[in-house]
């Protein structure tokens, strides 16, 4: 069965994109093998459970539609725990041995900074929604694609809400001590600072740490108007939140796509501890007032159904997974070939992709493909299904 536009976005798009490097006929029976490299486990699975669920759901689409021109899609998973060494030793492990075609992940910046290098030496496609700016560089890492905003997207989308809707003028920023928690709030204040407010605390947290009290008091004696949040883990976020309840503290929280987790509404103590906390969001993700999403999402969100769970996670994540397994069996099926260059080169020529995420742009310069425009802040307990409203004051 030949797989359809409106099964996963592919038949059609092959005529209109360049193909690949001539390569010899395909093997029909051979898979197309994705590495996942998924921190399913530890303090900051929260993502990487959510993306699993449209990796797991878009892989069996294609292969129930007859695969890529007759191959399977083979997911190989290997379980980082958010440990950078881990994550260095699953990735030689998919390039040296697995040979895997492409690899999507990791979902953790800290991560990402330790493999990134590797895949480049390898010559590996590799796509992920690392946010930290330095991992994308056409020149260093001319294998590495990123389909999730930047970091400075999501910085720009923070300070803007924080300074000019939320008018905090004093913020408290706050990051977990990962490689990504620490370059983000170290990035955050800067830019605070450079656009003339004052970061009168500032502070990296171990996920694991039991009492938030401390840091949560010297944050207020500081004078915090606002508390920005840099981290994954839904635990850690969830005790914050309890702790500003019985503190009595009335302070926003910002920052964060976590901080809308499902999870977080199970690790709360009661679900007002929840009310003033905004996190990064995106148009495709988002309800308007009749409660619809834009209408490809609307339509993936039926077919989802009774299919993949979305009480507890979020739907960009998912919908992420499912673009990533979605732009790899593309790839293939444009240019005819699973070589490295071949993948590659088509993703070099992308224009306007239309994912379920966002719609996707690459060139040979240019390895960010999200759309600036579709990052929006969200109400972070306005969750339905993974989607949400925009913040209050947000247009």
């Amino acid at each position: 069965m030949p797989i359809t536009r409106r099964g996963l976005g592919l038949a059609g798009l092959a005529s209109s994109l360049p193909m690949g490097l001539a390569t010899p006929a395909l093997a029909q029976n051979e898979p197309i093998k994705i590495g996942w490299l998924a921190a399913m486990t530890g303090p900051s699975s929260a993502p990487a459970i959510g993306f699993n669920r449209g990796v797991v759901w878009a892989a069996e689409a294609l292969n129930s539609a007859g695969g890529v021109k007759g191959r399977k899609v083979e997911i190989i998973t290997r379980d980082t725990q958010g440990d950078p060494t881990k994550a260095v030793n699953a990735t030689q492990e998919m390039i040296s041995q697995l040979k895997v075609h492409a690899i999507w992940g990791p979902t953790n910046s800290g991560e990402s900074l330790a493999v990134t290098a590797i895949m480049a030496r390898g010559k590996m496609p590799n796509i992920h929604p690392c946010v930290v700016d330095s991992l994308i560089d056409p020149q260093k890492y001319p294998n590495a694609f990123r389909i999730a905003p930047s970091n400075t997207q999501w910085d720009d989308a923070v300070r803007g809400y924080t300074l000019n809707i939320a008018k905090a003028k004093k913020v408290a920023v706050i990051g977990d001590t990962t490689g990504y928690g620490v370059t983000a709030a170290n990035a955050s204040a800067a830019g605070f600072q450079k656009d003339g407010a004052e970061v009168v605390y500032k502070a990296n947290i171990d996920a694991t740490q039991p009492d938030m009290t401390p840091d949560m008091l010297r944050a207020r004696n500081a004078g915090a108007q606002a508390i920005i949040i840099w981290s994954v883990s839904t635990g850690m976020i969830a005790r914050m939140l309890n702790t500003r309840a019985t503190m009595g503290w009335d302070v926003p929280f910002i920052g964060h796509p976590s901080l809308a987790s499902g999870e977080i509404g199970t690790l709360i103590e009661k679900p007002a501890n929840w009310d003033k906390v905004y996190a990064i969001g995106y148009k495709s993700c988002s309800y308007d007032a009749s409660g619809k999403l834009p209408p490809r999402n609307e339509e993936l969100l039926q077919r989802l159904q009774g299919k993949v769970n979305l009480q507890d996670t979020l739907l960009w994540w998912v919908a992420c997974g499912i673009d990533a397994v979605n732009l790899v069996a593309k790839a293939v099926e444009a240019s005819g070939s699973s070589r490295n260059e071949a993948i590659i080169a088509n993703w070099n020529s992308l224009q306007r992709y239309p994912g379920y995420f966002g719609e996707y742009s690459f060139s040979a310069s240019d390895h960010n493909g999200y759309p600036v425009s579709d990052v929006v802040m969200s109400a972070a307990s306005s969750g339905k299904n993974g989607t949400f409203a925009l913040a209050p004051g947000y247009g």
